[in-house]
């Protein structure tokens, strides 16, 4: 059967503006890698072009291997001790306000690599015009003390994605657990208070493999439950014949109408459309 191809709401310009290029060549000089890139995100053009990225920690390599993802799995590196700051001198000369962080899975270490985001953040911050740091981490297996050393940290948004209804799970993220990633997002929110912190947190969903609305609604309710703050929906898009394939596109209609939906359940900013992915346009989230 031939691939389906993408409607034309999907469709999005080649990257070629100078901003795209000076961008790149700073992550390439500097040996850092972003999602932009190892996630294949259709996004990378305009995010370029405005100087922001998402910088991916712990190296291009996870320990994971869900079907919907374009990051490699496989061997994994030792840490680089020098990450956190060679990020940090990307942000000041990019001049970035907001900033995310991410990583590959690192099941590999006992703290899942929750120091080493914490030491991005506290770099992040030393810079003479620290920015707004948003970390979008894995969920740790479950280790509450991991998720408290990156609560502790600077941080101003702790983002943990869910991205699929939980009948889904044990096709398309084999490795996650549903109640573990709302546990995750509710340990941030109830250390964040106790230390007096005003973080916000956040998630994101992909529609478009074969959830129902009235599935995906009861997520959204979910979230809210765990008190999430910032929810992010978009279109989930094949990144090869290799992964799992699109079951629907959803039209851009229908995401106005959950945004609508997920709005009046008090978020308190949902980004939702076809090519919305978390950190898409997330330094407006937090306005």
């Amino acid at each position: 059967m031939a691939e389906r191809k993408h409607p034309d709401w999907i469709k999005v310009r080649a990257p070629g503006s100078p901003e795209y290029f000076r961008t790149k060549a700073i992550l390439g000089e500097l040996k850092l890698h972003s999602v932009c890139q190892e996630a294949c995100c259709p996004n990378i053009g305009e995010c370029f072009s405005h100087r922001t990225a998402t910088f991916m920690l712990m190296g291009d390599v996870c320990t994971r291997n869900c079907p919907y993802c374009a990051v490699a799995h496989g061997k994994v590196r030792p840490l680089d001790a020098d990450e956190p700051r060679r990020i940090a001198e990307a942000v000041a000369r990019l001049g970035l306000q907001h900033v995310v962080v991410t990583s590959v899975d690192r099941d590999d270490l006992p703290d899942g690599g929750a120091a080493h985001f914490a030491a991005t953040a506290r770099a992040i911050k030393s810079n003479p015009e620290p920015a707004r740091v948003e970390v979008l981490v894995p969920d740790f297996q479950g280790t509450f003390a991991s998720v408290e050393t990156v609560v502790h940290s600077p941080i101003d948004i702790y983002n943990h994605n869910i991205e699929t209804v939980p009948r889904l799970y044990r096709s398309v993220r084999p490795g996650g657990n549903y109640a573990r990633s709302l546990d995750v997002i509710r340990h941030a929110k109830d250390v964040a208070r106790g230390l007096g912190k005003p973080m916000f947190t956040k998630a994101g969903v992909m529609l478009g493999l074969g959830e129902t609305n009235a599935e995906l609604l009861d997520v959204i309710r979910d979230l809210r439950t765990v008190e999430c703050d910032i929810l992010t929906l978009g279109q989930y898009l094949r990144p090869s014949p290799e992964h799992i394939p699109v079951a629907r596109y959803v039209p851009p209609a229908e995401f106005a109408e959950i945004k609508t939906a997920a709005l009046a359940m008090r978020f308190h900013h949902v980004e939702s459309g076809p090519l919305v992915r978390s950190s898409y346009h997330a330094w407006e989230h937090v306005q």
